[in-house]
């Protein structure tokens, strides 16, 4: 892999790594506009402002934009949220090896 490409991993694990940005995105993967407070409470427990924090940030990054019926995924943002598609199946897989750990 070049520098350039480590760099560019790099950057995006550093927004995503930002508290509540990748639950942010989730929260917006079904493609449907949400308002400020609907994605409030589709990520949880986070406070307005961190949400904000969040929203500027994706938005800098071309990931998130607002609409007339409240924010969404861009092109790019749907594309990310496509390649961690597999996430869900993933995560079931690795709970269920940490519960035969603790057992």
């Amino acid at each position: 892999m070049s520098s350039k490409e480590n760099a560019a991993i790099g950057q995006l694990l550093a927004l995503l790594e930002s508290r509540y940005a990748i639950r942010v995105l989730w929260a917006l993967r079904d493609g449907h506009a949400q308002t400020f407070r609907l994605l409030q409470d589709s990520v949880g427990t986070i406070t307005p402002n961190t949400l904000n924090t969040r929203i500027k940030d994706l938005r800098a990054a071309g990931l998130v934009d607002h609409g007339s019926d409240g924010y969404v995924v861009t092109s790019l943002g749907a594309d990310l949220l496509k390649r961690l598609a597999d996430l869900p199946a993933f995560a079931a897989k690795w709970v269920a090896t940490q519960v035969k750990k603790d057992i």
